[in-house]
């Protein structure tokens, strides 16, 4: 893993980031945009001239900082290079929710080394507020010029817990009618990036999604991680994979959670 002395150096780079980040867009893009369907007639799935331009700006910082580093970005895809640091770029995670104006949207950036997220950052303009890690074990969310550090709610149990889900389309009503005891449990709303942040700050104490892909997750794992929090697919396996994401609280909920998708998690 890398040396303490790197975490402030990368972590410096990701705040300084989230703040010009947010000045970019009340400057240059808090207007009129572009829509455009990525998958034409075969389903929705949104981009907008904010998302290249969100990207390109990032990659630009990158590049000023660390010249020789490795970015895989949603849009414009992956620049090699033979180092073992690699930065993972959403450059708008809930773009549905950029589109009809919803504040929960996000820019979401890892940094990797040798393919192992350590840091992130989930930076929410509308929201002024943002969430990063600065090593493995602490992480914050910045907001109005104030850090309170993160920590998940360790005492939640199966009978007071507060769920949070979204299928993403990815789960027939057949499905989910073998999962009964999640959907009765579905009692708070799934917003992209924000829910896991949510559950980083405690107010959340499980989240599941599906579909999630590297961009939507590795720039979130240093930072549930780091708040104490448990993250797995729903096979229990390396959450870098990406796919149907859960993160928990505590073992215990983790286990019994991960029991009760069995059906759907095959």
């Amino acid at each position: 893993m890398i040396k303490s002395s790197d975490y402030k150096v990368y972590s410096k780079f990701i705040e300084g980031l989230a703040k010009k980040l947010t000045k970019f867009y009340y400057s240059k893009l808090n207007r009129s945009f572009k829509v455009s369907n990525k998958l034409k007639g075969k389903g929705y799935d949104p981009v907008t001239s904010a998302d290249k331009a969100f990207e390109k700006f990032i990659r630009k910082e990158i590049k000023k900082k660390f010249p020789d580093h490795q970015v895989i970005g949603e849009e414009f895809g992956h620049k090699k290079s033979k180092s073992k640091y690699s930065w993972v770029i959403d450059p708008i995670d809930g773009t549905r929710s950029f589109v009809i104006g919803n504040p929960t949207w996000s820019n979401l950036i890892s940094l990797n080394y040798k393919g192992i997220p350590v840091l992130g950052l989930a930076n929410f303009p509308i929201l002024k507020k943002y969430y990063f890690n600065s090593s493995a074990k602490n992480a914050y969310v910045s907001e109005k010029g104030k850090k309170l550090k993160l920590k998940v709610n360790h005492e939640a149990n199966m009978s007071n817990m507060k769920l949070s889900a979204a299928f993403h389309g990815s789960l027939s009503l057949k499905q989910q009618k073998k999962i009964p005891q999640i959907l009765t449990r579905m009692q708070f709303p799934c917003a992209d990036a924000l829910s896991y942040s949510h559950f980083a700050e405690g107010k959340l104490d499980v989240v599941l999604q599906c579909s999630n892909k590297i961009w939507d997750i590795h720039p979130l794992i240093p930072i549930l991680k780091a708040a104490g929090g448990i993250v797995t697919t729903w096979e229990n396996k390396n959450p870098e994979r990406a796919g149907n994401i859960i993160c928990s609280s505590n073992k215990l909920i983790h286990k019994k959670i991960l029991k009760i998708l069995r059906p759907v998690s095959k």
